[in-house]
């Protein structure tokens, strides 16, 4: 309704808005061509935003967007029920191989270990949630481990989705060739199955 419309917040939302393209980082004078806003106006609302985490602006004074609307969209209830069937997985994986199972997510050129099991075995790969690496391929999440190696398999996603993979990670020769890329198959098998057969449930 017309009555419930908050104009300064309708601005504050047009401009987060501006930053879904692909284009990272963008000058002052790119948001105000995409946005229509003037400079003045464009400068107040990305102060009020840049105060809560949704906008940063670096050192070149470009603006990218803050640590905010990821915070949030994590706190999601789809990624709730994601770690709810992906983690007993993983818990099967490590206790399976004696490895360090982890689900890890990929965007923008960094991972990130979202899930992880650890085995009981002392010489492991300690992944921990919440860690971080950069990427050089979109498709390839995997760190650099000297001495260790790690395994990865893409889960199906939709196309707004983020990028998910099954990882199985540990000393390099410990387990025989395509052992753990074998227990990571089947472990999306596990994962895909039930979902596949609700999509298909009338």
């Amino acid at each position: 309704m017309a009555q419930d419309r908050v104009e300064a917040v309708e601005r504050a939302l047009t401009v987060l808005d501006a930053f879904d393209a692909e284009q990272e980082a963008f000058s002052l004078a790119e948001l105000a061509q995409a946005t229509g806003f003037y400079k003045s106006t464009l400068l107040r609302l990305l102060g009020s935003l840049e105060r809560f985490d949704y906008v940063q602006r670096s050192r070149d004074g470009r603006w990218r967007l803050g640590s905010s609307p990821v915070r949030l969209a994590r706190r999601h209830a789809p990624s709730r029920h994601l770690a709810a069937r992906v983690q007993p997985q993983l818990e099967h994986l490590a206790a399976e191989t004696g490895e360090t199972a982890a689900l890890l997510e990929a965007r923008h050129g960094e991972a990130e270990c979202r899930l992880v099991a650890l085995p009981a075995s002392d010489l492991r790969h300690d992944l921990r949630p919440g860690s971080r690496w950069p990427t050089t391929k979109d498709d390839d999440p995997r760190p650099v481990l000297p001495g260790g190696h790690m395994e990865c398999l893409a889960l199906t996603t939709g196309p707004d989705e983020p990028h998910f993979w099954l990882s199985l990670s540990g000393p390099t020769g410990r387990q025989p060739a395509g052992a753990w890329r074998r227990a990571l198959q089947a472990a999306r098998g596990r994962l895909e199955a039930p979902q596949a057969e609700e999509e298909t449930t009338p």
